[in-house]
Formats: structure tokens, sequence, C-alpha cells
């Protein structure tokens, strides 16, 4: 009788289903995606294959575009390197980052969306150049930042003379020789965050960094440059240094792979803004604004798709924080999420995309505003020239548009540097005029669409508390000859521009 009563109880047992950790029916809750910002310096938005270029050979960034989207209306907040970097990571336009002009550091009371991810369980790293300030250190687990002071102007004599120092060899020009190793170091029971950062395409330039350098016959010279041996070669050396970068962007996608995660991790390249050449970087024209935009990520982004849509690097925060699962309540980022535009390439989040300039080695105030067609820039301080910014202004570029203009061979167009004073307003068509170089703020039948544009960006700036700066900020360097100048003292903001810029209470 015990006997049969055991057979009993062991078929029981064996009948009854098993709620063990073990059950393959049991679904696992999939990981949270992974984010990688690749994010070039100074690339212009059609310097690569993906966007037609004929010269610049970057196959990896092409296969992120036959891998995933391709965006053809991708903009920047600001044509300066760290005010655009820091309105990428707090989310916020720079006139209320508190660090809106060069290399003004990011104030540790910002709030950016690095920490929300770390706070969310992610790993948080950053590698090459950082640019934001050291309160931000604290907002990644791991920092492995790429010495850039061979960007910068030495002291005494050798500095008067506008000579940069030396001190990055090799590989490190790149300012990407550490993207691998930081990958390696992350925590692999953690989603993770990553912010690769280049100094490619970013001057000073050095010859022989490829083995078969770039032809400078083959560039393709701006209508709007002077089209000489030497702004040729100036070319060729910034084309060696893109697709260098574009090694090291494969290099990313390789390693992604081979650890497992390439499908379930978004990563997107772009750059800080445009061309750092005369009429590029530092203006609100195309060629400093808009950027190249191309995000793979094969779990959710359908393979070869192209969007039109506008979006801006104010966008990136709310987008990775909705990638993340995070619902991110506060008011400070001011960008919306392109997380439904991965889904629907036709699916609009803006009408416009606004932008603006500030000191940049030289004086200036500049706003601009834009649709997917119409360009709309208010000049401020129109009294002053729209002087390149300093390393842009000792180019062999630079040198060769002031050649032409002292031997009167300059074209209309190609004067944007010299003109004093500048018109107070400017209105492109770009599709019509992508180099825009045909000013219709004057026409009368384009008045419509300057009034439009005027309305736009005077709301963006009651938005934003955005208004010109309480005193006009001393030039760093001599217009006229590029020499640096006694002057660097940056203006202290009022009480009530720190107040709208969130910086200060009432």
């Amino acid at each position: 009788m015990q006997f049969r009563f055991r057979l009993l109880l062991l078929a029981l047992c064996f009948s009854l289903p098993s709620f063990g950790q073990d059950d393959e029916k049991v679904e696992k809750k999939p990981a949270p995606p992974n984010i990688v910002l690749i994010i070039a310096d100074d690339l212009n938005w059609d310097d690569s294959t993906p966007y037609g270029h004929k010269t610049i050979s970057t196959p990896n960034l092409q296969r992120m575009a036959d891998e995933g989207m391709r965006f053809d209306n991708a903009f920047v907040t600001i044509s300066s390197c760290s005010p655009s970097r820091a309105s990428i990571i707090t989310g916020r336009y720079p006139t209320n980052t508190g660090a809106d002009e060069l290399h003004w550091p990011v104030p540790a009371e910002q709030v950016t969306f690095v920490e929300k991810l770390k706070e969310a369980g992610y790993w948080t790293g950053a590698a090459g150049k950082w640019h934001l300030g050291d309160a931000m250190r604290d907002r990644f687990d791991e920092v492995m930042e790429v010495d850039t002071s061979g960007f910068q102007l030495p002291s005494g004599e050798e500095g008067k003379k506008g000579k940069f120092k030396e001190t990055l060899e090799g590989e490190a020009q790149s300012g990407c020789a550490d993207w691998i190793p930081l990958i390696e170091k992350r925590d692999e029971d953690k989603p993770f965050f990553l912010w690769l950062a280049a100094l490619d395409p970013h001057r000073p330039y050095h010859e022989g960094i490829l083995p078969e350098a770039t032809d400078p016959d083959t560039v393709a010279v701006a209508p709007y440059h002077a089209d000489t041996p030497e702004t040729r070669k100036d070319y060729a050396l910034y084309y060696d240094e893109i697709i260098r970068l574009d090694k090291y962007v494969g290099m990313v996608l390789d390693k992604l792979e081979e650890e497992g995660v390439g499908d379930n991790t978004m990563v997107l390249f772009f750059s800080d803004n445009g061309r750092p050449f005369p009429r590029d970087k530092t203006t609100m024209y195309d060629s400093g604004i808009k950027t190249p935009w191309l995000v793979r990520w094969p779990d959710r982004v359908k393979a070869g798709t192209v969007s039109k849509r506008l979006v801006s690097a104010v966008d990136i925060a709310p987008t990775a924080l909705e990638i993340a699962g995070i619902d991110e309540r506060e008011k400070t980022f001011e960008g919306r999420s392109f997380l439904k535009t991965l889904d629907d390439p036709e699916h609009a989040i803006r009408e416009f995309v606004f932008a603006e300039k500030n000191w940049h080695d030289y004086e200036d105030h500049v706003r601009a505003v834009r649709n997917e067609r119409y360009k709309y820039i208010r000049n401020a301080y129109n009294d002053l020239p729209q002087t390149p910014s300093a390393d842009s202004a000792r180019s062999p570029t630079f040198e060769s548009l002031k050649k032409w203009r002292d031997e009167g061979k300059l074209l209309p167009h190609q004067m944007g540097c010299f003109i004093q004073p500048r018109p107070k307003e400017e209105l492109y068509d770009t599709v019509a005029d992508p180099y825009e170089l045909n000013n219709l703020a004057a026409d009368e039948r384009y008045e419509p669409v300057l009034n439009a544009m005027r309305e736009a960006l005077g709301e963006w700036e009651k938005r934003t508390g955005d208004f010109p700066p309480d005193l006009r900020t001393a030039d760093e360097f001599d217009r006229v000859t590029g020499v640096p100048t006694a002057a660097r003292v940056r203006p202290r903001w009022s009480k009530e521009r720190m107040v709208k810029a969130g910086l200060a209470a009432e």
C-alpha cells in the first residue's frame, strides 16, 4: 500500500507544471538598447560618400547609411565646437547652457541626459575630444580624454605668430585611438552609452597620414573659395582626415558586432559643426550648421532608408531618454525625440530648426531659423565683417582669398568674409541656391516668407529667453593680421539673463 502511494505521489510530481527559473516558457525581459554617439569634429554635412561626394571614400559611413537611416536635413544648434557639445549633452540651446561661447565649460548645475542614463542603470563612457569642462566628468563612469593642447596657441612669440604647438603624433591626432579600449572597459552586465568624440577633421592638418594621400586635383572647391593650388592642397589634407576618421567608425561597428551587441545598439554619427574653412565654420550657412546624420540600429531602423525631415542636435537628449525607457518630465530638455522618425522616415517632429552664433575668437551675435527649404539669418552686429574662426583665418584657403581680394580677382559671392557692414537680414532658398549665394531678403516677392521666418525666430527667442549680451566682447585676434590680442575677458551675464537661462533663481 505504501509502495503504491509513493508511485502515485511520484507520478503527481511529474505531472505538475514547473515554475522554476530554468523554464524555457518564461520570457526574458529584452535588454535595454545601447546608445553610441560618434561625433566628428568640423565635418561638412556632404563631405562623405553617403551624401554623394565623389572624391572622399568613406565606406564605413556608407555602411551606416546602407544598414540604417540617412537624414538629409539635420542641424546643430551652433557652428562652434564646445558650445555645440554643451548643447548636445544638456539638450538645450546654447544660449541656455551657460556655455554658449568657445571654451566655456558646462556649469555643474546643468542637467544632462547622460546622468539620467547612468541613474537608470546604464554604463556611461566617453573617449576622445572632451571640451565639456571638469563638472561633466562625473556624469560618466569612464572618461578617456585625448590631449587637445596641440590645437591651442602657445604663449610667447610663437603664439603671437599664430603657430600651433605640435603635441599630437601619429594616430593620437585622430582623437579616436581610445574608442575601442573604452568599449572593452564597459560593464557587460549593463546597457551602455558611449560618447566617442573625434578630433578629425579639425585643424591643424598634417601630411602623410594616409598611405595614399588625396590628389589635390580631385577636390571639389566651394564656389565661394578661391580655386588655387594652395586651396586645393588645404582641401586635400582635410579630406585625408575624413578618410582616417571613417576607418575608426568601421572599427567601432565591427567591435559591436564582435561582442554580439550590434543589433541592439543605436549608433548615431554626426558632426559638431561644419567644415573648418572660411565662410563655413562659425557661420549660419548650411556649410556651418548642417550636419551629416546617420543612424544604424538593426533591431529597429529599416536598412537603406532616408528621411528629409528636420532634426536638431538638441533633439538627441530626449531621443536617448525615450530609447532607454526613461520617463523624463523635467522641462530642462528643449528638444524633441526623433524616435518615431526612426520608425517612419516621413514622420516630422518639427517645422523649424534654430541656430546661433556667439563669440568664437571674434565677437559676433547671429541667429538663424530654417525650415526644409528657406533659411533666415539675422546679424545683430552687422557692423562687423564675417571674419572666419582663428584656425580658418590662418588657413591657406583664407590666404588665397585675401590674395585674390588684393588683386581684384574675387567675384561678389567670394567676398563674404570681407563685406563690412553686412546685411542685417539674409534670406535664402536652399533648394534653388544650396550654397546660399543669393540673398532674397530685399526681394519683394519673398516678403511673405521673410515675415514668416522673422516671426518663427522671434517666438523662439521669447521661448528661450535669448537676446544679445549685455556687453560686446573684445576680439581675441586682430581681424586684419590674425595676431592674438591682449583681450580675452568675457562679460558677466546680467541677473536677468541668468534667470532666463535657468542658471539662477529669481
